[in-house]
């Protein structure tokens, strides 16, 4: 990699080293520091060489671990520099492995990646041992987090949906949702929803509000109810008896309504689910009812203004939600940051819910390596086979060169030791 000549001194190409990152660039200074350090102990037993040629006794020891340290020297030198790039630029056979042989490194290296990482078991163990759940509810829990998730996030949502236009949005219903309607059997699906409803009596509340709003607008109009009853009294009744058989009728609706809502088991309510429970079955399994069903969804999708109303719903619906979603101190927001943060301490508080998400996770990790690991790992060999030779070779000297300046060194120390152990057996014996 560098050498007694200022050729072989020469650093890593300027075109790469006006690319390099703040982390290259402290790489390749301690690269120039180690060169310098191998190539001062060259010229160091360069020197000393020269000084004890020819003397004898002590000095001549000296002299041959001198010249076994050159020679060591120049041996390593020459064969880190192989790797990288022809030494002192003469096309020696075997030099300049990295250039000629980045196609096959690049290949070498995705192999090994792809068996030795993208593994199932390894991304399995690796994940279910990092407690990925619990380390992501931590970070949820602290340094205001969750309010910077649900600050950013209704940032993005907002944007997206200020530009959904209205014309899309019609264009959608048109040509995609209301097609796809008419073609699709709805009385079946619309059957078994039913059944859902009433298997786990949901539709309960929505009775009890009914029941609750009639007797409020009762009360509140009875006037009207009497008013109401007295005019289809018979013209022959006094005028008397129809106010008394009025008001004594609205009591009766009134009381009716109210025993209704306090009796669970009504034979009204009893009444009304033993309709549910037929209309149901009927959506599904006869013949004439979800004809009629289907024949009064195309009534509703083929009217005119189904659109227009669906995209004002659309909107008013958009309007709101942008609405919340920026106001900084409005309760949607703060329902959300505090949702969030609900579900970071659940995620360090229940180790059922992380062992599963971990699960899932590992799960998903071990389809994704199974399935596209070696397109992954590919992306090594297809990068390797991008750059250039000389530029191969002078990025992974930037990461290893640094290091591999020691063998010079050692080559050195080594190399002299050697020569000194020789020289003193040659005169023992």
């Amino acid at each position: 990699m560098t050498g007694t000549s200022s050729t072989t001194t020469s650093t890593v190409q300027e075109p790469l080293a006006l690319r390099l990152s703040e982390a290259d660039a402290g790489r390749l200074r301690g690269l120039r520091r180690m060169r310098a350090v191998a190539l001062s102990l060259l010229l160091l037993a360069a020197l000393v060489y020269v000084v004890t040629y020819g003397e004898s006794g002590w000095q001549g020891y000296v002299n041959a671990a001198a010249e076994a340290g050159m020679v060591g020297a120049i041996a390593d030198w020459f064969a880190v520099t192989a790797l990288f790039r022809h030494p002192l630029r003469l096309p020696i056979p075997h030099t300049a492995i990295i250039p000629k042989r980045k196609e096959s490194l690049g290949a070498s290296l995705e192999e090994f990646v792809a068996e030795n990482f993208l593994r199932e078991e390894v991304i399995r163990e690796r994940i279910e041992s990092a407690g990925v759940s619990r380390r992501v509810g931590e970070w949820l829990v602290s340094g205001g987090h969750a309010e910077r998730i649900v600050v950013e996030g209704s940032r993005v949502l907002a944007d997206g949906l200020s530009h959904v236009s209205e014309s899309d949005v019609a264009a959608i219903i048109e040509q995609a949702l209301v097609p796809r309607l008419r073609e699709e059997p709805l009385s079946p699906a619309a059957g078994q929803l039913l059944e859902e409803i009433l298997r786990d009596r949901a539709h309960d509340g929505l009775v009890d509000l009914a029941l609750d709003e009639l007797s409020q607008w009762l009360l509140a109009h009875e006037d009207e109810v009497a008013a109401l009853i007295e005019e289809r009294a018979p013209l022959w009744t006094p005028e008397w008896l129809d106010k008394r058989a009025s008001r004594w009728v609205h009591k009766q609706v009134v009381a009716w309504a109210h025993e209704i809502s306090q009796t669970p088991d009504h034979r009204a309510r009893q009444a009304l689910d033993h309709w549910l429970a037929d209309l149901a079955r009927d959506l599904q399994h006869d013949p004439s009812t979800m004809e009629r069903f289907e024949r009064l969804k195309n009534r509703v999708l083929t009217q005119p203004r189904i659109i227009d109303t669906s995209v004002r719903l659309w909107d008013a619906l958009r309007r709101a939600l942008v609405g919340s979603l920026q106001d900084e101190d409005g309760l949607l927001r703060a329902r959300a940051v505090e949702e969030v943060e609900k579900l970071g301490r659940r995620l360090i508080d229940d180790d059922d819910l992380a062992r599963r998400l971990d699960g899932r996770l590992s799960d998903v990790a071990a389809y994704a390596v199974t399935n596209y690991g070696t397109e992954v790992a590919s992306v090594i060999s297809s990068t390797v086979n991008r750059w250039d030779g000389e530029e191969t070779a002078e990025r992974i000297e930037l990461h290893v060169g640094r290091d591999l300046q020691f063998i010079r060194i050692n080559g050195t120390v080594v190399g002299g030791l050697a020569g000194l152990t020789i020289h003193a057996v040659s005169h023992l014996f």
